[in-house]
């Protein structure tokens, strides 16, 4: 009687063992299913799909919450090429996304995508689909988006369409659709375009809530919103009453002659309208072609939102360090960005204002499939298009962990956005300068010690390595990586794209070197002012575009210049750092280099390479490993146990001239 009980234990401690296995399950029927349909559709190398790796992690795939099955499938515009093979994509049962748009697919769509009774949204637009509407594609009741535009569709449109009852969207619109128009009205449909085809008859009175446009450019539709539906040929002329003429050979001859003329008129205006519709089509087809051709712009407020369709197509060898290019108005990507999204996911994607920089206005997008990336949409460029390419072309091939990377890059006539990471710690300035008072979180030093570090590694690449001026040092352009509190530094080399090489004064306030207010020329020397001006600001606490003072208009380094010249050096520093004895001795040796980097004239700076080696041998003889050790120790416990048993230090009056 007591092993029945032991046993009952035994299997639910099992069963527990089991439950608590942290092991992740791997998609194995999809990734087949996956890796099937890549090896049997010609393609250009941009997936670079790893199968000794979860499908989970792939480019353009997505999975659910426990990784056992493919949700989203997006490859727009990867250059896939021919027919998409039946048992492939049709066996991810459990796919909600299916974006192919922007490739060269051609032939039908596989029956078996009747399968995927999960789909909710499918993008096949801008492809070379044939053949008839995919019947396959009807039977996914849970559809609410459905584009099948600018493919080569042909045939009527089926009534078995109005088995979607959840569409909110459907795009047939550039294709070859003919016959007329079911009568379709699920009552969510909120989007719907069938111009550019060869449909003809009445627009069912259900869609006459949507817009001309939806319906231009098709042999004779019409009806609301269109023309009324009138008659196409005149109504005959009634038959004669009055007596016949004298002369019957005459009247004979008259009577043929009105029925000759009658015949003739119609003729004549059926030719006239048909030459007239024709000509109208080409020219509106014309007029949509040129406004195709136009760019794209991004929002310009924080509300603005727009959404999915587009074409980022490849370009043949247009420089050497393009792992992407682009047709005319595209977008053209680097290597190595692991990216996968195009110009329209980029303007369709929810943007936020993160505020008006020394180039041009910086966005926060977020991109459907949840990718978060920074566009900065550029201002005053003075440069042609060859000459913008080949400077991205410098720009892009910049690698090196302190320096963001520039992900990609868009030209048109009108507009010239560039593409970055997005670091969601923010900047230097935010960190330093943001919520100053009680409740604030100060910068510990040996974080803005971390930070003084990257910068100067990340500008010194650009100088030595790159052989690239930034042009544009400031805390704002000084990235924080939240995991570590390193930095990058951003916006650099682009002074060249503007008129006169600098851009404006007034938008590099405070940072500019001496010699910048007369040659209007950045130097590498002058970088190494505003990297000065910038290990200052991290000394002091204060912002040097606000530093202007009195009738004198004293600026930051002369400001601290006067205040160590009266040997009042400790309130130069930030009240926020003089908490702690055991870092003067570090601050007084950045203040050093800072003060160096300062000098008036550009020949009595350092190089920025020495500028590195300075920083580098300063701290307590410590190498950097000790440097982010410390700097790990502040980020988990706010400074180790030498801050913590710290005393302030004392205050001074602080010297007239400058408040904080």
């Amino acid at each position: 009687m007591k092993e029945r009980p032991t046993m009952a234990a035994i299997l639910v401690f099992l069963a527990m063992l089991v439950s608590l296995d942290p092991v992740i399950s791997e998609p194995t029927q999809d990734k087949q299913a996956l890796l099937a349909f890549l090896s049997q559709v010609p393609h250009e190398n941009r997936l670079r799909w790893n199968q000794s790796v979860s499908a989970c992690s792939w480019v353009g795939v997505r999975c659910d919450a426990s990784n056992s099955s493919v949700h989203y499938l997006r490859l727009p515009g990867v250059a896939l090429v021919g027919q998409i093979p039946a048992n492939t994509l049709g066996r991810l049962s459990q796919l909600r996304v299916l974006s192919l748009r922007s490739n060269r697919l051609s032939g039908s769509i596989p029956p078996d995508f009747s399968q995927l009774k999960l789909l909710r949204s499918v993008y096949l637009q801008h492809n070379e689909f044939s053949g008839a509407f995919p019947p396959s594609l009807t039977e996914l009741t849970r559809l609410t988006r459905l584009d099948l535009s600018s493919n080569n569709f042909t045939g009527p449109i089926p009534f078995s369409v109005g088995n979607l009852t959840l569409l909110t969207g459907l795009f047939l619109q550039n294709n070859g659709f003919s016959g007329k128009i079911p009568s379709i009205s699920p009552p969510g449909l909120v989007s719907f375009n069938v111009s550019n085809n060869r449909l003809n008859g009445s627009i069912p009175s259900a869609l006459a809530r949507f817009p001309a446009s939806a319906f231009a450019n098709n042999i004779n539709l019409c009806g609301a919103p269109l023309a009324p539906c009138n008659p196409f040929f005149p109504s005959p002329a009634p038959a004669p009453t009055l007596p016949p003429p004298l002369v019957p050979t005459q009247s004979k001859r008259r009577k043929l002659s009105t029925a000759a003329i009658i015949a003739i008129s119609v003729a004549g205006g059926v030719l006239i309208l048909l030459l007239l519709l024709v000509i109208i089509f080409l020219l509106i087809r014309k007029r949509r072609k040129s406004e195709s051709a136009k760019p794209q712009k991004l929002p310009v407020s924080a509300a603005t939102a727009v959404g999915d369709a587009g074409t980022s197509s490849s370009k043949d060898d247009v420089t050497g360090g393009l792992a992407e290019g682009a047709e005319r108005n595209k977008l053209v990507f680097f290597r190595g960005g692991g990216y996968s999204f195009d110009l329209e996911d980029l303007l369709r994607a929810s943007a936020e204002v993160l505020g008006k920089g020394s180039v041009g206005t910086s966005y926060k997008a977020v991109l459907e499939e949840g990718t978060t990336v920074v566009v900065k949409r550029l201002k005053d460029v003075a440069v042609a298009k060859r000459e913008f390419e080949q400077h991205m072309e410098v720009l892009g091939n910049i690698k090196d962990q302190n320096v963001l990377p520039l992900r990609a890059y868009y030209y048109s006539k009108d507009e010239k956005l560039l593409v970055y990471d997005y670091m969601p710690a923010g900047s230097l300035s935010a960190l330093l300068h943001g919520s100053r008072g009680s409740g604030r979180t100060p910068l510990e030093w040996d974080n803005r010690l971390r930070i003084a570090l990257s910068a100067a590694r990340g500008l010194a690449h650009l100088h030595v390595s790159g052989n690239v001026v930034h042009g544009n040092i400031k805390s704002s352009n000084i990235l924080v990586k939240q995991e570590n509190l390193d930095a990058c530094v951003s916006d650099f080399g682009l002074n060249p794209l503007f008129a006169n090489s600098s851009p404006p004064h007034h938008r590099i306030m405070g940072y500019r070197a001496p010699e910048v207010l007369e040659t209007r020329k950045v130097t590498f020397k002058s970088d190494v002012y505003s990297l000065g001006v910038l290990l200052l600001e991290l000394l002091t606490g204060k912002a040097p575009n606000q530093a202007s003072l009195g009738e004198e208009g004293i600026d930051l380094p002369r400001w601290v210049q006067s205040v160590v010249r009266e040997e009042w050096t400790a309130e130069v520093f930030d009240v926020e750092l003089m908490r702690y004895h055991n870092v003067e001795e570090e601050m007084v040796q950045l203040l050093q280099i800072g003060m160096a980097c300062v000098a008036t004239v550009p020949d009595q700076r350092p190089e920025m390479q020495q500028v590195l080696r300075m920083i580098e041998e300063m701290n307590r003889g410590e190498t950097d490993e000790g440097l982010h050790h410390s700097s790990d120790d502040a980020i988990r416990g706010g400074g180790g146990s030498d801050n913590s048993q710290a005393t302030p230090v004392e205050s001074r009056t602080s010297p007239p001239g400058f408040t904080p």
